[in-house]
């Protein structure tokens, strides 16, 4: 089944790609090494500096994205500068170089590449440097900043200081200048337990190799820069990560840049062809795999809930719906991050989570949804508190009368407020910078005291 299916990505295309593949004695894919004329055009124009991602699915096996980036590079689209795929047999010294040989042999503009950027866990580094001689390969300042973002998320910090760690973090990747970068390794060095220093690799904030590859963008550019990334590297796991099927997940990747991509003739695969081989559950006639999953929350929602707290929950699914990310988990919590906020999940019933819309109410929010449609999974009734099943509440009046906590409304009208202010301090000049501080400052000393050490 493999074999026709992948043989039904050359029918009908006028320009084939690149398509190698070898197949198990049990019918299931072993490697790819996959390249349109597009991808192959886009590394030619730019493959002085070479970008690797890696996405592991459920099953062990690896897919390799290759991204081009670097100055020259501006391309629009979440995958425009993904040029490669391939999934080696194993990770191991011959898997790898194989890998890279095939990719040489139909890329001579691999002679071109000056700079490879690597995540901290990428260990086969002799292998890269043997077959890319010219090249230096670098941690990649995106792989840099996910590997302490999720040690933060690990070491179980304080909510308020994880939080102030993120946002310094998020500060100085948009502005990895010597002087932010030097001050972020002394905020980490002084706040963290000292027997946990080493867990962070702290050395890579002062290593310049690092930071020369990225600090020639500006900050908007950065913000740009690391919000694609994010979203590719969401496509790949979603498309890829989350099915034992490496065939699935290969055909859910090719379809998705089939239909994003800027450029459908140079990305048409002849999936039309494939659909028809292809699992129910994806082809083109029956809903998506997600809408499938949604739907089946909400009647989980609509089933085992009150009609007020299903209303509630349904209006965080609609968030949920529109953006989503997932970012990483561990054997007893799973850390989401919609948009710009990030919250910590315990999926074990009754699930509950760090944001104000689970701790005022004990329902069901846009992360923890976030989390079951991720997983294919559906509301449990052992998730829900015992005062939430349904036939419990009558109206909505009653959900928030018997809630809402006026401490907690107060505390969410100061962080919108805090966060409020602290958007336009950022993006001010220095000099209304100054002035907006000390304007503040003697706020601050005024309702507590100069004598107080009031932190800002």
């Amino acid at each position: 089944m493999a074999l026709k299916m992948l043989n039904e990505l050359l029918i009908e295309d006028p320009s084939p790609p690149l398509l190698l593949y070898q197949v198990s004695k049990t019918a299931q894919l072993d490697t790819l090494n996959y390249q349109s004329c597009f991808m192959q055009g886009v590394f030619a124009h730019f493959p002085e500096v070479l970008f690797i991602h890696r996405t592991y699915n459920p099953r062990g096996k690896v897919l390799y994205t290759f991204l081009v980036d670097g100055p020259r590079v501006q391309l629009e689209g979440h995958l425009a500068r993904a040029v490669y795929f391939a999934i080696p047999a194993k990770e191991d010294a011959e898997g790898l170089a194989q890998m890279f040989q095939v990719f040489k042999k139909f890329n001579p503009a691999w002679e071109r590449v000056c700079t490879i950027l690597v995540d901290p866990h990428f260990l086969p580094l002799p292998t890269l440097a043997m077959e890319f001689p010219a090249a230096e390969v670098l941690l990649s300042a995106f792989h840099v900043c996910k590997f302490l973002q999720g040690k933060f998320y690990q070491l179980s910090l304080e909510q308020p200081m994880e939080r102030a760690l993120l946002t310094s973090l998020q500060n100085t990747m948009c502005s990895a200048t010597a002087g932010n970068l030097r001050k972020l390794y002394t905020l980490l060095s002084t706040y963290i337990p000292p027997a946990q220093l080493p867990e962070l690799h702290l050395h890579w904030l002062l290593n310049d190799r690092i930071w020369l590859a990225h600090r020639w963008r500006s900050r908007a550019e950065s913000s740009r820069y690391f919000q694609g990334l994010e979203v590719t590297t969401r496509v790949l796991s979603q498309s890829f990560g989350t099915t034992p099927s490496v065939e699935k997940g290969v055909t859910a990747l090719l379809r998705y840049m089939q239909q994003n991509s800027g450029d459908k003739a140079s990305f048409s695969l002849g999936l039309s062809s494939l659909n028809h081989h292809a699992p129910s559950d994806v082809s083109p006639e029956s809903p998506k795999v997600e809408q499938l999953v949604e739907a089946h929350i909400q009647h989980s929602l609509n089933a085992i809930c009150t009609g007020p707290a299903a209303q509630l929950c349904l209006g965080e699914l609609a968030v949920v719906q529109k953006s989503m990310h997932l970012i990483g988990s561990s054997s007893e919590k799973v850390n989401i991050q919609i948009l710009e906020d990030t919250h910590r999940v315990q999926p074990q019933p009754p699930a509950s989570c760090s944001c104000y819309f689970n701790q005022a109410f004990h329902l069901p929010c846009r992360h923890i949804l976030a989390m079951l449609s991720a997983r294919h999974q559906v509301l449990q009734p052992d998730m829900l508190p015992a005062q939430w099943p349904a036939g419990c509440a009558t109206s909505l009046d009653d959900i928030l009368g018997s809630k809402w906590s006026e401490t907690l409304e107060k505390h969410l009208a100061v962080a919108l407020l805090t966060e409020e202010v602290g958007q336009l301090l950022q993006h001010c000049s220095q000099e209304e910078f100054e002035r907006r501080y000390s304007t503040l400052r003697e706020l601050a000393d005024s309702w507590i005291g100069p004598y107080e050490q009031v932190q800002l």
